[in-house]
């Protein structure tokens, strides 16, 4: 490995100068680098030195850029048959913020200070969990491109180990804000007013959503096959994603049995009898059978409903998304003594939502739970301590 110095002369005559840099790398293949400036020359060997020492060492005739690895890395994706929806998402994180900022960068060249100064532009205009989010494929792609031998290491994933990922979180909450009652959460009077103007069709499916919390994708997925009447209870086996395509749940938490109320089980026997065929056998299909759009249903069922029955704010719908159900119905499952019922523990709770861990469900409805400690029960314990 040496550093020496290249002169010759143009086709004009003019004398050029410049310095090389010839080494040979951890695979023993030679390498050339050619630089304007000595000091250059050998800021770059003493680096190729050392990772080439370490084994880490990646000539930059070898290297791709950032964005070819990005486009190998969603091609394996799509070789490994990845949900199409999370295949769209990891191509919007290359398309739309990996790419334009370092999409350019040869891998060989991508360092750690590199990544943090990406991570801090990102920061400046996107809210913590994306920022995250985009990281983590920025690591996936760098860790797929570590395996085809095209850069010796992955820098991103040796950074994120050192970022505090629980203050990322708490400042993830603070932006967000709690799920407030009236808010983000319809009141138990805002669903019985809903419950009391639906009508057609719509009314056994947005019953169900109601009283199970069925995601979207779960609803519109949902077999007769699954539906258990007699037991009075739903089971969880499949969904339909964006595109209409039946796939199983993202989760094993997602595959669940979910008790049904007597007015949902009547509901849903009734509708039984005129629900429209089709070769899928779903419980909540279109009018062809198939799959039903999402936004069929929240735009012909659940805004309209909502306006009938004066669940508005500014003169629409005052919860634009079908996702409220699924928050009331996980508030319901927490606050049900209120009504007469059993409070459900935070385990069951997350076991009827499906969520993949009970901190999900903690960090999400925890603070719905009553706390218990109210101003009789204090001034009881006070008396019992003063006697």
């Amino acid at each position: 490995m040496s550093v020496r110095k290249r002169s010759w002369r143009t086709q004009k005559g003019e004398l050029k100068e410049a310095w090389v840099v010839d080494y040979a790398d951890q695979h023993g293949k030679r390498h050339l680098k050619t630089f304007a400036r000595k000091r250059d020359a050998d800021a770059h060997h003493a680096r190729v030195a050392v990772d080439v020492s370490a084994g880490t060492h990646t000539a930059d005739s070898r290297s791709a850029t950032v964005i070819e690895a990005g486009r190998l890395w969603i091609e394996s994706g799509e070789a490994a048959k990845l949900e199409r929806s999370t295949l769209e998402q990891y191509r919007r994180h290359l398309d739309l913020h990996i790419a334009p900022r370092i999409g350019k960068v040869k891998l060989a060249q991508l360092t750690a200070p590199k990544v943090r100064a990406f991570e801090d532009q990102l920061r400046a205009d996107r809210s913590p969990a994306m920022v995250r989010k985009i990281l983590v494929s920025l690591s996936a792609i760098l860790g797929d491109a570590q395996e085809r031998g095209l850069v010796a290491q992955n820098v991103a994933r040796g950074l994120r180990a050192r970022r505090p990922r629980g203050k990322e979180r708490h400042a993830d909450r603070r932006q967000k804000g709690r799920l407030k009652v009236g808010v983000d959460i319809p009141t138990p009077d805002e669903i019985r007013a809903v419950i009391a103007h639906l009508e057609g069709r719509w009314r056994p499916m947005l019953l169900t959503v109601i009283f199970t919390g069925l995601r979207m994708s779960e609803l519109r997925g949902l077999r007769w096959a699954d539906v258990d009447l007699k037991r009075s209870e739903i089971h969880v086996r499949q969904r339909a994603d964006r595109w209409r395509m039946i796939g199983r749940p993202k989760s094993e938490a997602g595959e669940r049995t979910i008790p049904l109320p007597p007015m949902v089980v009547n509901a849903l026997r009734e509708w039984k009898l005129v629900c429209p065929k089709g070769e899928l056998d779903l419980a909540f299909p279109n009018g062809a059978g198939r799959v039903e759009d999402s936004s069929n249903i929240v735009q012909r069922a659940w805004i309209p409903t909502q306006i009938a029955a004066g669940v508005t704010r500014h003169g629409g719908a005052k919860y634009p998304g079908l996702h409220a159900l699924r928050h009331f119905y996980a508030s319901w499952c927490i606050n049900r003594r209120v009504d007469g019922g059993l409070e459900l523990p935070l385990k069951l709770v997350q076991s009827r939502l499906g969520h993949a861990s009970i901190q999900m469900t903690a960090d999400r409805y925890g603070h719905l739970f009553p706390s218990g400690d109210d101003g009789a029960e204090l001034a009881a314990a006070e008396k019992s301590l003063l006697g």
